[in-house]
């Protein structure tokens, strides 16, 4: 059974509660068949001590809902994700507003897997692009003994 659009969003919501996702107020906002995206206020919270958007959130940003994509696309009931590696070209500052990250797969393999991240401000201009690779592990099995 195929999840609604609302269902899949409240998911990732829940998925927030008392984590760094909570703390930096990212929120899901938008689902495709092939994309999730995020939104995060540019605030005080997550500027750099010269009042611009902090690098180190950005990549917090992408790295959330890159993973948020990996649960909503990805068999989460048969492997647990991890993140392996994630780079990031910050090609603009913002001082305040939102920002708005897309995930989007760009490899879908049995064991890994590549995402396209690009952030972006409230007039769609280019902010950040990220690149995060995924992992697949297979759960164990638990057994009664």
């Amino acid at each position: 059974m195929k999840l609604s659009k609302e269902e899949i969003l409240h998911a990732c919501k829940q998925m927030c509660k008392n984590t760094l996702m909570e703390t930096l107020d990212i929120s899901y906002c938008d689902v495709g068949d092939d994309f999730l995206v995020a939104k995060m206020p540019v605030t005080p919270k997550v500027h750099q001590p010269d009042g611009v958007l902090h690098g180190g959130a950005m990549v917090a940003l992408a790295e959330s809902v890159g993973s948020a994509a990996a649960y909503v696309f990805l068999d989460t009931d048969n492997f647990y994700i991890r993140g392996v590696e994630i780079g990031a070209n910050h090609v603009k500052s913002i001082r305040e507003g939102d920002v708005f990250a897309r995930a989007e797969i760009v490899h879908k393999g049995r064991t890994t897997q590549l995402w396209d991240i690009k952030i972006r401000d409230v007039e769609d201009t280019l902010i950040s692009v990220v690149k995060l690779t995924t992992m697949s592990l297979p759960k164990q099995k638990k057994t009664l003994k």
